[in-house]
């Protein structure tokens, strides 16, 4: 009997062996918490200090009124957002801002999927294509702008020889209001739409083949087969690129700043120059803040957007 019930009876350390892995789990994870905060930490506080603390001090500045000299600045709350409303030239900024960005990211993605699609094809020197097409994407905004500069010279650039072959005269692309935008807009396009079509490239490349093998078979080709097979798989990709696209476009400055200055007047001007040019030439650092808090909360939304389409996608 007591061999039996010895037998049946529950071990005595049953109730207290489970607890034991636990303990260990726990430690272990806090040694797991502790080895990633040291190898964070670094990183994270250099972000605190370089991006967040300055977008936070900006903020700030966009409720006072200071130059830079005086040692006092002096509050005058959301003031300085109100005269932008009412600010003839700041509505000029905005616009030609909101022009520049549709029409580059336009261009460059309409052109950047055509020489990608045109780079997708086996042809001889493709490689060598290729190096030229990303090539300008690799110069600095600086040195494309003065590329620019001397090819929209009216008297002695590339302008006026491509205009006199059908015997008319070079705009003054930069000298005057008319033309100053779009002189912008075709150097800063040519700059990027490389940098799209390797993007379209190597997305095309990608694509199953499967998928044009059945539309071809169901009688799809040319034009049909490009607007309801490649255009629909390249989705993703086109999202990206204008996200992207946008986000770089609103804050071009180096372009500018050699090409056109902003000028005439501010016929050419972006908020991203209209920031510079109200800090560091007007001494206006209120008008300054409140005008990159705008561009700041601008980005901000394309961001979000982004992240929730990249999230619905995945789901």
């Amino acid at each position: 009997m007591s061999l039996v019930s010895t037998r049946n009876r529950p071990p005595e350390s049953g109730n207290a062996e489970p607890a034991h892995p636990r303990k260990r789990k726990i430690k272990y994870s806090w040694k797991e918490s502790l080895l990633f905060l040291l190898f964070i930490g670094p990183n994270l506080g250099i972000i605190l200090v370089f991006s967040y603390w300055p977008t936070l001090y900006n903020a700030f500045f966009s409720f006072v009124d200071w130059d830079m000299i005086s040692p006092t600045m002096q509050w005058v709350g959301l003031k300085n957002y109100a005269d932008l409303l009412h600010d003839a030239e700041f509505m000029t900024v905005l616009r030609n801002t909101v022009v520049f960005t549709f029409v580059t990211v336009a261009g460059t993605l309409v052109g950047g999927l055509g020489i990608g699609m045109l780079l997708s094809r086996r042809l001889k020197f493709s490689g060598l294509a290729r190096t030229l097409t990303f090539a300008p994407h690799m110069i600095p905004g600086a040195v494309v702008g003065i590329m620019w500069l001397f090819m929209f010279d009216p008297n002695y650039g590339l302008s006026r020889w491509l205009f006199g072959l059908v015997g008319l005269d070079s705009p003054q692309w930069t000298s005057t209001s008319q033309w100053s935008l779009w002189a912008v807009i075709i150097a800063y396009s040519w700059q990027q739409v490389g940098f799209v079509a390797i993007i379209y490239y190597t997305a095309i490349l990608d694509l199953p083949r499967e998928i044009y093998e059945a539309a071809s078979v169901d009688g799809a080709s040319g034009w049909r087969l490009f607007r309801d097979v490649t255009l629909p798989l390249l989705r993703p990709v086109t999202f990206f690129l204008v996200c992207t696209g946008i986000i770089s476009s609103a804050q071009a400055f180096d372009i500018i700043a050699t090409l056109t200055s902003g000028g005439p007047g501010v016929s050419s001007s972006t908020l991203t120059w209209s920031v510079y040019e109200e800090a560091f030439h007007n001494f206006d650092i209120g008008s300054s803040a409140a005008q990159s808090m705008v561009l700041f909360v601008f980005l901000m939304v394309v961001t979000v957007l982004q992240m929730r389409y990249a999230r619905r996608s995945a789901d």
